[in-house]
């Protein structure tokens, strides 16, 4: 079905208000669709010079071509509001164009102005890791854009279920550059969740009337977290190195082993980080820099012997940091070096030692959840349960393997 708007302009005069002067305001009068919106424009006209037929005034003098000029300069404006509109996708209305034309109308904002927007305001309350993750999420956002509408920028309000679907579909098969494959389906919904968060925002500031992820369901898989053995961690740190950009390594990856601290917080320790409790034991103390929660940890035996060992390491002399520090991926490339010499099958990886903390060197030596918790910094004691679940699940495995020995003596 076809459908017609009709648009008109008209310039017309109040003559019941003309002053002594017989000097009357000039008006503009937006139609569309049967609606109308007024509009003052700021100007006067005697009465007499008024040609209301022609909408226009009369004669060619110095005044009447200045009036003229005005009410053409105001019409075309009033076209190209109603252009501008038509172009955003809009809803068109005789007070909205009269609204865009003196610039009060609700501007319509795109996913560019989300980003803008989340990126400034948030900036003082997530981690900068944390931040880095939303801008490569809204890297692949347009990417998707920009291969889905052949544009580099989408208005909110074009967003839909179908667009969230789309960019499921396009992520599982997107592969970047930076990435050896595709995208696993955990980071797929991570990034999708990070643009349901800005969708979120912009919904509640009302740039947007409804929200596109009502209907999704995300699907999270549940990821085994792997650690080391005692017996891998022994290995480890009992391996023959004469490399010393390995050994390095090996050393800053069993320190994080025996202290549970990330890599990203390691790299903001110095030596202010370690502190003397009252019966003047060493603890090291910080905060995260994922979450911002303040942890204090108890400076274990292997642990400072590392920090012994570096403390007049050039690198350490230059940075000012408890260890040496290199970055992240080039510390992941020389761990799995030092994984091949130990006969290690694992990925091991530095978040590993993390794990390891909290498995192989805390809960497995009867150490408290609750204080296991506490030591990692976890906001929710539920975030740790991951790790007791784990043991509990070695438990179980080992005991499978002693019922299999017990019943073959049977």
């Amino acid at each position: 079905m076809r459908t017609t708007s009709t648009f008109s302009i008209l310039f017309w005069v109040y003559s019941t208000r003309a002053d002594r002067n017989n000097e009357s305001p000039i008006y503009a009068r937006i139609s569309l669709n049967g609606k109308r919106a007024g509009l003052s424009l700021k100007q006067k006209i005697n009465l007499d010079l008024w040609d209301a037929t022609r909408q226009r005034a009369k004669g060619n003098n110095m005044t009447a071509r200045q009036i003229n000029n005005y009410l053409s300069d105001v019409r075309a404006d009033l076209v190209q509001c109603k252009r501008d509109l038509e172009r955003e996708g809009r809803i068109l209305s005789a007070e909205l164009i009269k609204l865009r034309y003196l610039g009060e109308d609700k501007k319509v904002h795109s996913l560019l102005d989300i980003f803008e927007f989340h990126n400034k305001k948030m900036k003082s309350k997530l981690a900068p890791k944390t931040l880095c993750h939303y801008r490569t999420s809204q890297k692949y956002i347009l990417a998707f854009v920009q291969s889905e509408f052949g544009k580099p920028d989408r208005f909110l309000k074009q967003l839909n279920h179908k667009f969230v679907i789309s960019f499921e579909h396009f992520l599982r098969e997107y592969s970047p550059e930076h990435y050896q494959g595709k995208i696993g389906n955990n980071a797929v919904m991570k990034h999708i969740q990070r643009l349901r968060k800005m969708v979120t925002l912009a919904y509640d500031m009302e740039w947007i009337d409804r929200d596109p992820f009502v209907r999704f369901k995300p699907h999270m898989e549940r990821e085994e977290r792997e650690f080391l053995t005692e017996k891998e961690l022994k290995d480890i740190i009992d391996l023959e190195i004469h490399i010393e950009r390995l050994a390095l390594v090996r050393d800053v990856f069993v320190f994080s082993c025996y202290t549970g601290i990330s890599y990203a917080d390691i790299a903001q320790m110095d030596n202010q980080s370690v502190v003397f409790n009252d019966d003047g034991s060493k603890w090291l103390t910080g905060k995260r820099n994922k979450t911002g929660v303040q942890f204090k940890i108890p400076l274990l035996p292997l642990a400072e012997s590392i920090i012994q060992k570096y403390a007049y390491h050039p690198r350490t002399q230059f940075s000012k940091k408890l260890v040496p520090i290199i970055s992240n991926q080039k510390l992941n490339s020389y761990l799995k070096e030092i994984a091949d010499q130990c006969s290690i099958s694992k990925n091991l990886t530095f978040h590993m030692a993390r794990h390891t903390f909290a498995t192989t060197v805390t809960l497995t030596n009867g150490v408290p959840i609750e204080t296991v918790s506490k030591l990692l910094g976890h906001r929710s004691l539920k975030t740790t349960q991951i790790y007791a679940k784990i043991i509990e699940k070695k438990v179980q495995e080992d005991m499978d393997i002693l019922k299999k020995k017990l019943g073959n003596k049977k």
